[in-house]
């Protein structure tokens, strides 16, 4: 299993990044995926998952009407677009595969992660 995010960088406060995962490896219209971030001195945290379709995702109420997580399984890849970015949205943002193709909210649902990549907002 290999998930190789992408799409981090330096945005200015109320900017967008979409942020992408492309999963090899797996089948991966089997799985549910997950993003997650950390911040400096900080726990991981749950920010969105989405089911094997597409069909069902959840969030974390911090990013709620914020961000969307969609997926393209002809593409083996999942997204995350980021809109309306605070400063507070800053740390490591990572991608995240779970067997069986459903949700969760908990780090230790997910079996498999990326490297992540660095999100700061700042101006």
């Amino acid at each position: 299993v290999q998930l190789v995010e992408s799409g981090g960088g330096l945005v200015q406060p109320g900017g967008s990044l979409r942020l992408s995962c492309a999963a090899s490896g797996f089948f991966f219209r089997s799985y549910g995926m997950g993003w997650f971030c950390q911040a400096p001195g900080k726990d991981r945290e749950f920010v969105g998952a989405i089911n094997w379709s597409g069909g069902f995702a959840e969030y974390a109420d911090s990013v709620k009407g914020r961000f969307t997580i969609s997926r393209d399984n002809a593409k083996n890849t999942v997204y995350l677009q980021m809109n309306n970015l605070e400063p507070e949205d800053t740390a490591v943002y990572y991608c995240a595969a779970r067997r069986g193709g459903v949700t969760a909210t908990i780090a230790s649902a997910f079996g498999s992660w990326g490297q992540g990549t660095q999100v700061t907002v700042s101006s």
